[in-house]
């Protein structure tokens, strides 16, 4: 797994590719969230759509980023949840919890809203 980040306008999209299923890669992506939130960063688009699977501790990984985020008055939203991947977030009702969108750009565009 390895994640980029990409700025648009002020809104860093974190593109995560590979699967999360825990260990350092999990951890990294955590930490480029935490990176972004101590640089004032305060938008941050989790970009999923090259991510296969996600086990349990993906999940958590995610709920830090989002716990992390709004600890520090900044908002994490997801984008580009495969079929597999949304089925998991509605099982376990973490779809209620996160801001969930299809692409990029509607995730992008909500903060202008």
């Amino acid at each position: 797994m390895n994640a980029k980040v990409k700025m648009v306008d002020d809104v860093a999209v974190l593109t995560v590719k590979g699967n999360l299923m825990g260990g350092s890669e999990t951890d990294s992506c955590h930490m480029k969230v935490k990176e972004l939130l101590e640089e004032k960063t305060k938008k941050i688009v989790a970009d999923l759509s090259h991510v296969k699977w996600v086990n349990s501790k993906g999940l958590g990984m995610l709920m830090a980023c989002l716990t992390s985020s709004k600890n520090s008055g900044g908002v994490f939203k997801i984008c580009g949840a495969s079929e597999k991947v949304n089925s998991l977030l509605m099982i376990t009702k973490l779809i209620t919890i996160f801001e969930c969108f299809d692409t990029v750009d509607e995730a992008v565009a909500s903060f202008r809203e």
